[in-house]
């Protein structure tokens, strides 16, 4: 490994794409990580202008690598190693699924009832 190199697993941890190693290693182990088209193990190395495909649950996140960092850093230093290629749709699509899964419940109507708390969640699991 040179110095231009680093683990997939690393590096989406120093970025923040992942909130410890070991969720970055286990995305990768599950297929969820993506190089240039082809599904990774977390051992593997990437370069600078490589483009990563993360599946974060419903969230499909395309980044490319732009620096190469060996230990994490600050949210607001992000951008200065990562390009975020990930349309503005899957964004526009995530703030969507959020808003139908909120419940709105008029005020003084109490709780729901075990009957009415099961309509609610048969309804948020079909978004």
């Amino acid at each position: 490994m040179t110095e231009e190199e680093i683990r997939i697993d690393k590096w989406l941890w120093a970025v923040r794409v992942f909130k410890t190693r070991s969720l970055a290693s286990q995305a990768c182990r599950s297929g969820k990580v993506r190089i240039n088209g082809m599904v990774v193990k977390p051992s593997r190395d990437i370069r600078c202008g490589d483009v990563i495909q993360i599946s974060l649950g419903s969230l499909n996140k395309t980044v490319e690598v732009k620096a190469i960092l060996h230990n994490r850093i600050s949210a607001k230093e992000v951008s200065t190693y990562l390009i975020d290629r990930t349309p503005v749709e899957e964004y526009e699509r995530q703030m969507i699924i959020a808003e139908m899964k909120q419940e709105i419940r008029p005020k003084g109507k109490g709780r729901p009832t075990k009957r009415e708390r099961r309509d609610i969640d048969r309804l948020k699991d079909s978004f």
